[in-house]
């Protein structure tokens, strides 16, 4: 009896963990279901499941960008765990990692510039391509 409900608390809620990784990656639920061709309300019951058929859960973890594995044996505790390690690792000081992220980090405002110069760039080109195309009319 007791290996039995030691193995119902340990089973994990595959429609519940897919839950929580859509909601972490921040798509809603019309999202999904626009992506994967089924209602809203096709995906919310999806999400109060237990288990997931292998070939829709393979089709979700595609849509969501992660493996059915992940989807499978998604653990929040762990997750935070992951999550909180690699904070402590990045503030300590003289922590390896600390160099790592901050060589990983993104200027949002060089991105900003980036784009904008791409974005000049093309509306050059257009320029250019009206110029040519009016004086061979």
């Amino acid at each position: 009896m007791d290996v039995e409900i030691k193995e119902k608390t340990n089973r994990r809620h595959v429609g519940r963990n897919l839950q929580k990784i859509r909601v972490y990656l921040g798509m809603k639920q019309e999202a999904l279901a626009t992506d994967l061709g089924v209602s809203q309300q096709e995906i919310s019951k999806i999400e109060r499941q237990d288990e997931i058929e292998d070939g829709l859960l393979t089709q979700i973890a595609t849509v969501l960008g992660v493996s059915a594995e992940v989807i499978k044996d998604f653990d929040v505790e762990r997750a935070i765990y992951n999550i909180n390690s690699y904070k402590d690792a990045t503030i300590s000081p003289g922590a390896t990692t600390t160099v790592y992220a901050g060589t990983q980090q993104i200027n949002p405002i060089d991105k900003i510039v980036e784009l904008y110069e791409r974005l000049l760039q093309s509306e050059r080109e257009k320029v250019e391509i009206l110029k040519n195309a009016n004086k061979t009319e």
